[in-house]
């Protein structure tokens, strides 16, 4: 019992330390995001109402900054908390993060019928695994290819995230900061997963994210 309730105060602690950050994190983005975000397109908008007499050389690279800055604010803050994802919704999001991948690595999604919308918590940690997932595979994998598939089931929901890249030892990473993070990430959410990773031959990580916040039976990933 007294184990049993360390575990669960462990727990607890992950829980409270993910949702302070979250809280920071997002306090911080969307201060980016509306406050300075909007004083940037404000300022571009008077510039571009500026008389137009002088050296277009000079106005031109003043206009090339300040696109530059409106877009390393969107950047900066999106990196920070996924600031429109209650308002566009968890799957359109993803999809907006994959067109912006799309360039480095071929990245599919499927969604089965009858995905329902969660927890904003939940649907914001869902987003930042799948982001650290597919940070990882492009940064240290030789991956072409990344597959994201999520299914809902009467009690759980079922994310598999997969590659085609060189596979890794769990062993050798798990000390790692992006496997640190995802696995504190489906920590927070009572959630339970697997890792199955063959060198040469890619990787898999399987979640099974309770929907009544009871910790999922371990036989669900088999």
């Amino acid at each position: 019992m007294q184990h049993e309730a360390e575990v669960l105060h462990q727990k607890k602690l992950v829980l409270e330390n993910i949702k302070a950050q979250e809280e920071e994190r997002k306090r911080i983005a969307v201060m980016i995001h509306d406050d300075i975000g909007n004083r940037l397109n404000i300022l571009s908008l008077w510039m571009n109402n500026l008389d137009t007499k002088g050296d277009e050389l000079i106005k031109k690279n003043i206009y090339g900054q300040m696109s530059s800055l409106i877009d390393a604010a969107r950047s900066i803050s999106h990196s920070l908390y996924p600031v429109n994802l209650e308002s566009v919704g968890f799957v359109l999001y993803v999809e907006e993060l994959i067109a912006n991948l799309s360039h480095k690595i071929n990245i599919s999604m499927q969604v089965m019928p009858g995905y329902e919308k969660k927890d904003i918590f939940v649907e914001v940690q869902l987003y930042r695994i799948i982001q650290e997932f597919t940070t990882n595979v492009i940064k240290h994998s030789t991956a072409t290819d990344l597959w994201i598939y999520i299914k809902d089931y009467p009690l759980n929901m079922a994310v598999i995230i997969s590659d085609n890249g060189q596979g890794f030892d769990y062993d050798l990473v798990k000390k790692g900061m992006g496997i640190k993070n995802i696995e504190s990430r489906i920590k927070s959410m009572n959630a339970v997963h697997k890792w199955k990773s063959t060198l040469n031959k890619g990787s898999r990580l399987i979640i099974i994210i309770p929907k009544n916040h009871e910790l999922p039976n371990q036989n669900s990933l088999n």
